[in-house]
């Protein structure tokens, strides 16, 4: 039977369930990465899970990003995740080394292989031919200790890939064509996996650009072959070793499908606020702009940066906009050195920040309030900047350096044509500067054992976690549209991200985006608790976990949403909020924000889907259900997993 790539990673690790789509399936987990900006709740996750010992393959703590040191808090986050990473026996990333995506697939990443991060970005890796998805970080946690990790079974979307990309556009085009066609919903339950002689024209790290960003589709990941576009790759890492081919099967088919011509795409960009509101840059070409930031884990790759130092060669970027480039690893920023491209960077006025992800997460380079800034960064959801009313554009390398020419929205193609410019013939390196210098090598065990993680006075302990009682009557705190982001519900940006280690602290920045005084409501209500009434794709984005956790901290017990985005319904049951689905979209019009909701009989739900919801407000009601696996229900009617698997050890 001819078999996808997709379908051979799964089987080669499948601990448990079948490859039925909608079926819950337990997958063997080799690797796990985690970031610092969510990895300081997976240490404490451990300490809390008695973890002696990580028992993956390689395990890998980066810190990239919470690089802005404004404060003592950064810098006792990276000193407790040093030294818990050599407690549990994991490889550390030191500050500014770079970002974890790019970083991990230049020095980890091997085909065949699966992944889980706590990061949505994970699924990046699949560039090499791995199974990388992102998680929760308590799944992550689980993963370290062994544990295999539980979803529900995809569809597989192929997407053949044919042509040729036309001079002066990119991945980032193909990614944002996909957003285009399918928006931020398109990929809800379903792996992509890209197919056909397309491929043959992408480098390895263009196919990280395009599985990165698959995460804004909602997909669970993205799948690409290990062929000599992955060989070439590694062997350029000085890694050859690590390659194995892994290809679909002649004839293999996938559940749903799709087709791109490469040689039909043309620039693109995402307006605000959303990664799907795209659109040919030629339409909003002469929009004025005050910056551009280039780098993030959605363009890494040296290409990227050389394509924009190549554009702006001897030219100088317009004084009103600020021209911002954040490397994505210290190997890249060695390489764009010798090959003259960060001094034409420079003398174009660039500003050159940190290898990490910085503007990315809203740590620096917020823009000016209603100013527009033109990135080639995966999100632009409402305030993740880190500033709250901001205008944030997604672009191509190529259309940013042509933009931050001339100060307005450019068409790449139209500018070149206006300078006179043929498109860069980039001679890249045959062989990448590895630097493996700020990697630091896991401990053995017995070393581990001795070793005591340092936590400052901004490291506090996981919440306790109550068990789900069997009737709720509570207020409905906030009342929320479509396609709320976990930014919206736990923020981004230098003032928050700071407090991630600080549960109680950070829970008062929750729902601040849309509603300032949520948390102070909710402490009002901490009695009773309270629910959060939202609409569909309700908590797409980042896998911040923090997002279910501080909310849960100030007191909320059930979310009632038309849909839910996969990684945030799970962390909802990793903490024991019960997600509820209403049963007819319609009734989302009934509810309205401060009617006061009755839900009788919880604890039936580990025998009944359906739950009658009582508006006592109102005087009337409606059926709501949830989609949890039996495994699910255990955690939610615990509190959570952590208070699950305590008990189950008794």
């Amino acid at each position: 039977m001819s078999t996808n790539v997709t379908h051979k990673l799964i089987g080669s690790h499948l601990e448990s369930g079948d490859m039925t789509p909608g079926e819950e399936i337990a997958i063997h987990i080799d690797q796990t990465l985690t970031q610092d900006a969510t990895g300081t709740l997976v240490m404490q996750e451990l300490e809390a899970l008695g973890l002696d010992h990580a028992r993956t393959e390689v395990s890998v703590q980066y810190v990239d990003h919470n690089l802005l040191q404004g404060d003592e808090k950064n810098a006792e986050d990276h000193e407790y995740l040093r030294t818990a990473a050599q407690r549990f026996g994991l490889w550390f990333s030191k500050p500014g080394n770079g970002v974890s995506h790019p970083t991990h697939m230049q020095r980890f990443g091997v085909p065949g292989k699966t992944m889980v991060g706590s990061d949505s970005h994970t699924p990046a890796a699949g560039s090499l031919g791995m199974l990388a998805i992102g998680v929760g970080g308590l799944e992550v946690a689980l993963a370290i200790t062994g544990r295999p990790l539980h979803i529900r079974m995809p569809e597989v979307w192929g997407v053949r890939l044919e042509g040729e990309l036309p001079e002066w556009c990119s991945a980032k085009d193909v990614i944002l064509e996909m957003l285009r066609r399918h928006d931020v919903k398109g990929g809800v339950n379903r792996i992509i996996e890209y197919h056909g002689p397309g491929l043959a024209t992408l480098t390895a790290m263009d196919r990280h650009v395009i599985a990165n960003m698959g995460a804004e589709l909602g997909a669970t990941t993205t799948v690409f072959p290990s062929d000599e576009a992955v060989r070439e790759f590694l062997r350029a890492e000085g890694r050859e070793d690590d390659w194995v081919e892994l290809v679909a099967d002649e004839g293999a088919g996938y559940d749903v499908e799709d087709t791109i011509d490469l040689s039909d795409i043309e620039p693109l960009i995402a307006k605000p606020t959303s990664p799907g509101n795209v659109v040919p840059v030629r339409e909003v070409a002469g929009e004025e702009i005050a910056q551009v930031v280039i780098g993030s884990s959605a363009n890494p790759g040296l290409r990227d940066f050389a394509i924009a130092a190549a554009m702006v060669a001897g030219r100088q970027t317009v004084p009103q906009v600020s021209f911002d480039v954040n490397p994505t690893s210290r190997e890249i920023l060695a390489d764009l050195t010798k090959m003259g491209a960060t001094l034409d960077l420079v003398e174009a006025g660039a500003r050159i920040h940190q290898a990490g992800c910085m503007g990315c997460i809203g740590m620096g380079q917020a823009p000016a309030v209603g100013r527009n800034s033109l990135r080639t960064m995966p999100r632009n959801f409402p305030g993740r900047s880190g500033t709250k009313e901001d205008a944030v554009w997604l672009c191509s390398p190529e259309t940013a350096a042509a933009s931050a020419l001339t100060g307005v929205i450019t068409d790449p193609r139209d500018w070149a044509a206006d300078v006179g410019m043929d498109y860069p013939k980039l001679a890249l390196p045959e062989r990448n500067s590895i630097n493996t210098a700020m990697l630091v090598p896991p401990l053995d065990e017995e070393e581990a054992q001795r070793v005591e993680p340092v936590k400052g006075p901004n490291i506090s302990s996981l919440p306790e976690l109550t068990p789900l009682p069997d009737e709720i009557e509570a207020p409905v705190l906030l009342k929320v549209g479509d396609n709320v982001s976990t930014d919206e519900i736990s923020p981004a940006g230098a003032r928050a991200l700071p407090l991630r280690s600080n549960i109680p602290k950070l829970a008062m920045f929750s729902f601040t985006q849309i509603d300032d005084s949520y948390p102070e409501r909710a402490e009002h209500e901490s009695e009773t608790g309270h629910i959060v009434v939202g609409g569909d794709n309700y908590g797409q984005g980042s896998s911040r976990e923090h997002a279910a956790i501080a909310p849960r901290h100030l007191g909320l017990r059930v979310v009632i949403a038309k849909s839910f985005a996969r990684i945030h319904w799970q962390n909802l049951a990793n903490f024991g909020i019960l997600a509820l689905e209403f049963d007819d979209p319609a009734d989302y019009d009934s509810v309205d924000q401060d009617d006061r909701l009755c839900i009788r009989n919880l604890r039936a739900i580990a025998k009944e889907d359906t739950l009658r919801v009582d508006n006592v407000t109102k005087g009337s009601s409606f059926v709501a259900r949830h989609r949890l696996s039996p495994r699910q229900v255990k955690d939610v009617l615990a509190g959570g997993l952590i208070p699950r698997l305590a008990e189950e050890e008794k």
